[in-house]
């Protein structure tokens, strides 16, 4: 959007530029990045949503980011492999701690000066880190519940916030679930697993689906410890799911 400023409080809107992303769920455009945060323990990370959301973030041009909340909870070890395994595919991976002040430096740095939307299920601290790198903007936060070991929402509606060090975030609210879009076909799929499709051309057969081929690099890749196998476990049960997706056409 193209405006020009008449006063401390009015403008004139001249010109609506076009969008150059948008995102779904949440319903926003125009962001740079997506953040996608989980706790390392109470909720333990949910792999299977972290994959979803970084395939949604690359599929609508946008950069995911992945960080990992309450990383003061678990040992060393369990943060090296949780690195371990986003690293292969060259995410960017960053460690906090809200109530520890850890890591917030880092996100910082990498919030200014950048569109970005923060994402991910509920209890895994959006809300906190966002008051711990301002505390100004005085965000609700909730307990978890005992029940479902999930946080209950308290982020109700969306919108961008400014931050003082420079930037505009958005806090969305918790996800359940997330369809992946229908426009997805399987030739296609394999780039939005960055280490997957790295193995692309080394495969055997040029439309090699990484699944029941013979002589597929990235099976054997797997079996190296090149790529996690959690990721490829998720890979194909995303892959069949973006099939029975064409045939529901």
């Amino acid at each position: 959007m193209i405006f020009s400023i008449i006063s401390d409080f009015k403008g004139v809107i001249e010109k609506v530029l076009p969008r150059k992303n948008e995102l779904t769920r949440p319903p926003i455009a125009n962001v740079d990045q997506v953040i996608i945060v989980n706790a390392c323990l109470n909720p333990p990370p949910d792999f299977w949503m972290i994959d979803r959301l970084t395939i949604l973030a690359l599929w609508n041009k946008t950069k995911p980011i992945l960080c990992f909340n309450k990383s003061d909870l678990v040992t060393e070890d369990e943060l090296n492999r949780i690195r371990s395994i986003y690293e292969k595919a060259n995410f960017k991976v960053i460690f906090t701690s809200s109530k520890q002040n850890i890591g917030i430096d880092e996100l910082k740095e990498t919030l200014t000066g950048k569109k970005s939307v923060f994402a991910g299920l509920s209890g895994v601290g959006k809300s906190s880190l966002l008051n711990s790198l301002q505390t100004e903007l005085k965000l609700q936060t909730g307990e978890i519940s005992n029940k479902l070991k999930r946080g209950k929402h308290t982020t109700r509606h969306v919108e961008f916030l400014p931050f003082t060090f420079g930037g505009l975030v958005a806090d969305t609210p918790g996800f359940s679930s997330l369809d992946l879009p229908k426009d997805i076909v399987r030739e296609q799929f394999s780039w939005l697993f960055p280490e997957i499709y790295a193995y692309q051309n080394e495969c055997k057969f040029s439309t090699c689906l990484h699944n029941k081929e013979p002589k597929c690099a990235v099976k054997e890749a797997v079996s190296l410890g090149k790529i996690s196998e959690n990721r490829y476990k998720n890979y194909l049960a995303f892959l069949e799911e973006v099939i029975s997706n064409e045939r529901s056409y």
